[in-house]
């Protein structure tokens, strides 16, 4: 069975993949947090794949590292959680953010994630805390670093208003080292911080 494709990248759609490789287009499921982490239409890419097999279907599913395909891997074992459901729930948080929220037994926060209801986060976390780790994907060719990490959450509330998803990652990452130095911003609450950097966003993306 093969690991990865390489090619050129020929469209991205939510939770979708369509790369060539050698005249053959290649349709893969992917979480739309790893699809942000590889290149741009129109250039070449590795995506790490895994092909599920069923009697009525062939579904390709691919990450852009190694790590989030083990993540994949890991969420499967979970009871009520199959590979579709899988990608919902990486396409909605990042997977330093869930394996944070798994160690740190947050079963509030992995309530709120879509597609995961009490039950089901309840036996994520007796499954999975404790077993995952952060490996460090920054030296791989597709990898980058997840930007605006402690701010994702105010990413995501200004991407549901309508606003560019990247342009809100950039504004809050920017706006994360405008702060860092900020005695007053530091000295706030993680609630007083995220409230004060997404007013300012919003400023800024209005603009």
């Amino acid at each position: 069975m093969f690991n990865s494709l390489t090619g050129t990248i020929t469209e991205k759609a939510p939770q979708r993949l369509f790369i060539q490789t050698g005249g053959i287009e290649w349709d893969i499921t992917i979480p739309d947090t790893n699809l942000d982490a590889l290149p741009p239409v129109g250039e070449e890419g590795k995506v790490f794949v895994w092909m599920q097999h069923t009697d009525s279907s062939m579904t390709l599913f691919g990450f852009a590292t190694k790590s989030d395909r083990d993540l994949f891997f890991d969420l499967n074992k979970v009871e009520g959680v199959g590979p579709k459901s899988a990608v919902k729930i990486m396409s909605a948080v990042a997977r330093e953010q869930l394996i944070a929220s798994l160690d740190s037994g947050d079963l509030a926060r992995l309530e709120k994630i879509p597609g995961l209801g009490k039950k089901t986060a309840q036996k994520m976390l007796l499954a999975l805390k404790g077993k995952l780790t952060l490996d460090d994907d920054a030296s791989k060719p597709n990898a980058k670093r997840a930007k605006a990490g402690e701010f994702q959450d105010v990413v995501s509330a200004l991407s549901d208003m309508g606003y560019d998803k990247k342009k809100a990652e950039e504004t809050i990452e920017r706006l994360e080292k405008e702060l860092s130095s900020d005695k007053d911003f530091q000295g706030k609450t993680k609630e007083g911080k995220e409230e004060s950097i997404f007013r300012r966003a919003i400023i800024e993306l209005a603009n």
